[in-house]
């Protein structure tokens, strides 16, 4: 049977999560507001990327995005974050018009241009509104959500899924509002950040890497100084 030394083991751990990092995010296609869409076609309006991360450490949801245009451009633009907790249903599909197959959710977070952010749960019952919350830099917003206002319906918190979409409260009411999905047509995942100690052994990985990379470059029969 194979032996893998510690060094191989560390390394192991720092590509597989290196993989999950790569993935963190999701980009969006500028411009593809949707064709039902009938607010401002502003670039506060649409994504270009966005993600969610859950700290086990803290229980705390990290929201993060970035639109293609500085935030407040539109002044009745706000934005709508779905969570599927375990018990998500396309709740656009039955609407009008019928937009959003794919995107699942049992919960919303709303982020409004004031700061505030709204925690709804839709399945469950309930709301919560946290007044300046919410923190906007250029065309990129970010907010962080106690995983207890997102309790679980069957899902890990590190296993729920979400999906972003701006809305423009100044079109008529109904799906007409929402401009853009992120992603299209499906959930994005939410990505763990590892603790404390899964760092320190990362951070020993990576010094392992480092150190078999430098034997690697060494020539042959040059014995390492002390």
């Amino acid at each position: 049977m194979k032996m893998h030394t510690v060094p191989q083991v560390l390394c192991a751990a720092v590509v597989a999560w290196s993989a999950n990092a790569a993935a963190i995010g999701i980009t969006d296609p500028a411009g593809d507001f949707l064709p039902t869409y009938t607010g401002a076609r502003t670039g506060d309006l649409d994504v270009l990327s966005a993600f969610v991360t859950y700290n086990p450490g803290t229980d705390t949801f990290f929201l993060s995005s970035t639109l293609a245009a500085p935030l407040g451009t539109t002044a009745s633009a706000f934005y709508v974050w779905g969570f599927d907790r375990g018990q998500g249903t396309e709740r656009f599909v039955s609407g009008t018009p019928s937009i959003g197959a794919g995107v699942l959710f049992d919960s919303v977070v709303i982020v409004r241009l004031d700061g505030s952010v709204t925690v709804t749960r839709l399945v469950g019952g309930g709301s919560t509104v946290l007044p300046g919350a919410a923190t906007f830099n250029g065309s990129t917003f970010t907010t962080s959500i106690a995983a207890s206002l997102l309790p679980s319906l069957g899902f890990a918190p590190s296993a729920y899924t979400w999906n972003l979409w701006p809305r423009d409260g100044a079109a008529a009411a109904g799906n007409v509002q929402v401009s853009d999905f992120a992603p299209d047509a499906s959930n994005a995942v939410v990505i763990a950040v590892p603790e404390p100690e899964t760092w320190a052994l990362l951070a020993l990985g990576l010094g392992a890497i480092g150190w078999g990379a430098r034997q690697r470059r060494r020539p042959a029969g040059v014995a390492a100084r002390a």
